[in-house]
């Protein structure tokens, strides 16, 4: 069966239309950014910038810039969520020393990494093992 080009035209755009409505479905994300699930002491959790969490009443804060942790000693209270917030442009980590009590992983420029304080009081001493001169500690008690 031949198709006329009126035909083929419809089918062209019949296919086509398909594929974009697929590939917008794919794209679609129906997170909305609500994340309620506890996050264990070993588990980073890493968000883009634009999406961060608005609930985070009590938590601290490390900002990276400029290849410093600031602030590089942060006080915090057994099982305090610290959020790590990279501001320079290349990437990052905060990881504990000795026994390893956390580690955000690798964390993107202009990305966040989440991580609960260890539930023992101490002091935690920290360092980015991409590079090893950026330090800090996180005393907790």
């Amino acid at each position: 069966m031949s198709l006329t080009y009126p035909h083929r035209v419809r089918t062209a755009l019949g296919v086509g239309g398909a594929c974009v409505l697929l590939a917008l479905t794919g794209c679609s994300n129906s997170d909305n950014g609500d994340d309620t699930t506890p996050t264990p002491a070993t588990t980073t959790t890493t968000t883009s910038a634009s999406s961060k969490p608005t609930s985070n009443v009590g938590a601290a804060h490390i900002s990276i810039k400029n290849f410093t942790f600031s602030p590089a000693n942060l006080q915090v209270r057994p099982g305090t969520k610290v959020i790590v917030e990279n501001l320079d442009s290349v990437p990052h980590t905060v990881t504990a020393t000795g026994d390893k009590a956390f580690d955000t992983g690798s964390i993107d420029a202009g990305e966040t990494a989440t991580f609960i304080a260890p539930s023992a009081s101490g002091s935690y001493p920290y360092i980015c093992t991409i590079h090893p001169t950026m330090k800090g500690t996180i005393s907790v008690s």
